[in-house]
C-alpha cells in the first residue's frame, strides 16, 4: 500500500481535500495507474483541474499557467532528453537566469526535480499547468499525441503485461476506439500528416523506438519508456492489417495494407525483421493516385525545364536519371511520363514497385519470384506496340540491351540507374559491356539528381558565413548582396523546430551532343566526359544547388551534405 508523508497530506489539506481512508485509496489507484495525482484528485473530488492545480501552486508558492497561452522556447527543447519530457509528463517552458522552468500536471512525482537537473545539468523550477496542456505540447512538437499513450495506459480492458495473451487475441476483431489500434492508426496519421515516406519501428532493450523519414532525413518521435510494453501488441496489430502470421516471429515477413485518408489512397508496404529485442517493423507509405507531381514541381529553372522538356519528348532515344537512393528518381520519372501521356501515345511501364498510378499507361508490377523482371518485361512490351517505354531501374546487362535495342528501334525509353553523376552513368553502361557505338547512339540524355530539404519560409533568417569559406566551396559569394543574402534554418512551430519544410531537387542535366558522342565511342573516362559537357554549358549537382541557395530555396548545407561524395570523386 502506498503511504502518504504528512507533507503531502498537509498540501492536501489546504486545498480542500481531507485526508481519510478514500483518499488512501485515491492515492494507491494514481500510483497503480501512473496518472497525474492532482488530476486524479480532481477526477474523484467533482473539481476542475485547473482549478485544482491554481489552489495547489499557491499553496506550494508556484507558477500556475496554461501552455495555450505561453510562447515555448524551441530551441529549449534540444536541450532536454525526450525521454525524460515524456517519462515525467513535463516540458521545458523557458530560461529564467539560471534556471530552466519546467511545466508539470503532477508536482509529486518522486525525484522530479533531481532527475531532471541531472537531465539538463542546470538548475531546474516547475510551474503547474493542466494535464491536458502538457500533452498537447508534447504533440505539437514530438509528433504523436501523448493522449494516445494515456488511454493505453490506462486502458483495463487488453493486458497489456501479458504478451502471451495478446497473441491470442484477435486484434482485428477489436473494437475501432481500443487504444492499441487508435495508437497505430494515429501513428500512420502522423507520417500522411507530416509527409513522411517511411515509418521505422524499432525494439530496443529498454524502450520501443519509433522512426519517421521525413523530406529524406530520420527524425525520431520520443516515446515513453512504458511503451515498451505495448510492443508485442502495436507489432501484432500491423501484422494483422497487413495480412502476415502473427505467430511467426522468427522470420521476415512481407505485406500490405490498403488505407483512406481523406480521400487519398495510399499503399502501406510492411516489412518486419527480427531482431535481438524483437520484431522492427518497417512501413513504406505510397501515395496511389494522388500526390502525382509535374515537371514545374521538381525545382528546375526555366533553361532546365525547357531542356529537359526537349529531351522527353523525342520520338525515340534512352534518357536516364541517376543518383542513389531516396534521391528522387522515381518521382522524376513519373513527372516525365505525366508531361508526355496523352492519347495518341500508347506508354508501358515496368515498375517495383508501383508507387503512383497513373491513367493512360500501362503499368506492370514487377513479380521476380514468378520470372517477371525488368528485362522479361521489356521483351513482352516490344510485342506490345508501345511509344514510349518507362523502365524502373537498369540493374544489370540484359536490361541495358533490350532498353537499347527498343531505343534503336523507333522507342522512347525511360530508367533509372544508380551512379553519383551524369558522366559516370556512361562508363557505368560500359562497364556492364555494352558496346560504347550503342551507348553514343541510343542515349540523348542523362539527369543526376539530388533532393534538399528546402528552407521552412516562416522561420528562415539571412546567414552571416565567412565568404572565404564559401569560396573554398565554389559558391559564388559575389552574387550575395543585402538586398539578396542567403539563409540559414532557424526551426519554428510550422517546420516542428528543424528549419526546414518539403523538399526540391538540384540537378546536373548532361545532353548527348555531337561533341560528347566521340568521346563516348573513343571509350573515354567519366572525367574526359564531364570537362566536354562543362565547356558545353553544363552545370554541376553543386552549381546547380548553389542557385537554389542564392534563390532562398535552400541552405548550403544541405547542399554540401548531398554533394560531398561528388565533389571528393571529382577531386
Amino acid at each position: 500500500m502506498l503511504k502518504t508523508n504528512d507533507h503531502l497530506v498537509k498540501l492536501l489539506e489546504q486545498i480542500g481535500i481531507e485526508p481519510n481512508e478514500q483518499l488512501q485509496i485515491t492515492l494507491q489507484e494514481s500510483h497503480n495507474q501512473d496518472r497525474p495525482l492532482p488530476a486524479f484528485l480532481a477526477e474523484h473530488h467533482n473539481r476542475k483541474e485547473e482549478e485544482l492545480l491554481q489552489s495547489l501552486a499557491t499553496a506550494m508558492q508556484l507558477p500556475f499557467e496554461r501552455l495555450k497561452e505561453i510562447e515555448i522556447e524551441t530551441d529549449i527543447l534540444d536541450r532536454v532528453p525526450p525521454k525524460a519530457i515524456f517519462q515525467f509528463n513535463t516540458i521545458p517552458i523557458r530560461q529564467e537566469n539560471n534556471t530552466l522552468l519546467f511545466a508539470t500536471a503532477d508536482p509529486f512525482t518522486p525525484g522530479l526535480i533531481d532527475a531532471l537537473q541531472l537531465a539538463t545539468a542546470t538548475r531546474v523550477r516547475l510551474l503547474l499547468s493542466p494535464h491536458e496542456d502538457i500533452n498537447e505540447a508534447a504533440r505539437k512538437f514530438y509528433g504523436v499525441g501523448a493522449e494516445t499513450l494515456d488511454q493505453m495506459m490506462e486502458n483495463n480492458s487488453i493486458d497489456l503485461d501479458s504478451e502471451d495473451d495478446l497473441l491470442k487475441q484477435d486484434l482485428s476483431d477489436l473494437d475501432q476506439e481500443a487504444s492499441v489500434v487508435k495508437f497505430v492508426n494515429q501513428v500512420i496519421w502522423e507520417a500522411y500528416k507530416d509527409r513522411a515516406t517511411d515509418i521505422h519501428i524499432e525494439p530496443m532493450e529498454t524502450d520501443l523506438r519509433i522512426r519517421y523519414r521525413i523530406d529524406g532525413v530520420l527524425r525520431e518521435t520520443p516515446m515513453p519508456p512504458q511503451l515498451k510494453r505495448f510492443q508485442s501488441s502495436v507489432i501484432s496489430r500491423i501484422k494483422v492489417m497487413a495480412n502476415m502470421d502473427i505467430a511467426e516471429k522468427r522470420l521476415p515477413q512481407d505485406g500490405r495494407i490498403s488505407i483512406r485518408i481523406r480521400g487519398e489512397e495510399i499503399d502501406v508496404r510492411v516489412s518486419t525483421m527480427p531482431t535481438v529485442y524483437g520484431e522492427s517493423v518497417s512501413l513504406r507509405l505510397l501515395m496511389r493516385g494522388g500526390g502525382l507531381i509535374t515537371m514545374s514541381d521538381l525545382g528546375l529553372n526555366d533553361h532546365d525545364s525547357q531542356m529537359l522538356t526537349r529531351m522527353i519528348t523525342r520520338p525515340h532515344g534512352i534518357l536516364l536519371v541517376t543518383g542513389p537512393t531516396g534521391s528522387g528518381k522515381s518521382t522524376s520519372l513519373y513527372a516525365w511520363l505525366h508531361t508526355i501521356n496523352s492519347i495518341d501515345k500508347r506508354i508501358m511501364s515496368a515498375e517495383d514497385p508501383i508507387e503512383y498510378e497513373m491513367a493512360g499507361v500501362n503499368q506492370v508490377q514487377m513479380r521476380p519470384e514468378i520470372g517477371l523482371n525488368f528485362s522479361s518485361a521489356l521483351r513482352t512490351f516490344l510485342r506490345q506496340d508501345p511509344d514510349v517505354i518507362m523502365v524502373g531501374e537498369i540493374r544489370d546487362r540484359e536490361t541495358a540491351e533490350i532498353s537499347i535495342r527498343a531505343a534503336l528501334t523507333g522507342h522512347l525509353v525511360f530508367s533509372t540507374i544508380h551512379t553519383n553523376d551524369s558522366a559516370s552513368t556512361v562508363t557505368r553502361l560500359l562497364d556492364m559491356g555494352i558496346e560504347p557505338f550503342l551507348v553514343s547512339s541510343s542515349v540523348e540524355g542523362i539527369v543526376a539528381q539530388r533532393l534538399v530539404r528546402g528552407l521552412c519560409t516562416a522561420c528562415r533568417r539571412p546567414a552571416n558565413i565567412d565568404h572565404n569559406i564559401l569560396a573554398d566551396h565554389g559558391f559564388p559569394t559575389e552574387k550575395i548582396t543585402p538586398e539578396n543574402p542567403i539563409y540559414e534554418a532557424v526551426g519554428c512551430d510550422e517546420c516542428r523546430g528543424t528549419g526546414y519544410r518539403g523538399r526540391s531537387g538540384i540537378f546536373e542535366i548532361l545532353p548527348i551532343t555531337d561533341e560528347i558522342r566521340p568521346l563516348i565511342v573513343a571509350n573515354a573516362t567519366a572525367s574526359s566526359i564531364k570537362q566536354a559537357a562543362l565547356a558545353n554549358g553544363m552545370k554541376t549537382l553543386r552549381q546547380d544547388g548553389w542557385e537554389k541557395v542564392l534563390s532562398g530555396v535552400t541552405t548550403v548545407d544541405e547542399i554540401l551534405r548531398v554533394t560531398e561524395e561528388v565533389e571528393i570523386e571529382d577531386d
